[in-house]
């Protein structure tokens, strides 16, 4: 499938490449399709990619693993909510959370509340608002930084 983006200009992406929630996101429960993309170019030293909607090819939100920014985290979260992903084989999954980038880039945030979980296997995803004491908005600019300094993003 080829999409004309907002960011990446015009991309093509293998049928099997595309995520589906059955669901949607929040806010946005109509997109169900997305790719997982990086700029090429520009690498990925602080490990932001998108999630480009397959369906709005001018939405498109940066994520990243939660880990790079919050080595404890490990939200509980009950099964029933993994359910649509076809099987929740903890090697299988990958977690992301949305970055939020403002204007003023020293306030750049998170949200671990509000994790995706994907089923690399199934290609099946849900986002989930997680019970746990998390921070919907967690500071990350001088973690990133850090992280950048030493080499490990």
């Amino acid at each position: 499938m080829t999409i004309e983006t907002r960011i990446f200009g015009e991309v093509t992406i293998d049928n099997d490449k595309i995520i589906h929630f059955e669901n949607g996101i929040i806010g946005f429960p109509d997109l169900t399709d997305f790719a997982l993309i990086y700029d090429a170019e520009k690498g990925n030293n602080v490990g932001i990619r998108w999630m480009q909607s397959m369906q709005e090819p001018n939405f498109a939100m940066p994520v990243m693993d939660p880990l790079l920014v919050k080595e404890d985290y490990n939200p509980e979260v009950e099964d029933e909510l993994l359910k649509p992903l076809g099987g929740s084989d903890p090697d299988s999954l990958l977690v992301l959370v949305t970055v939020t980038v403002p204007k003023d880039l020293t306030k750049m945030s998170v949200n671990l509340k509000g994790p995706m979980v994907i089923n690399a296997d199934t290609k099946k995803a849900v986002q989930i608002i997680v019970d746990d004491d998390l921070d919907v908005k967690f500071p990350i600019y001088d973690i990133l930084n850090e992280r950048k300094k030493v080499g490990t993003c």
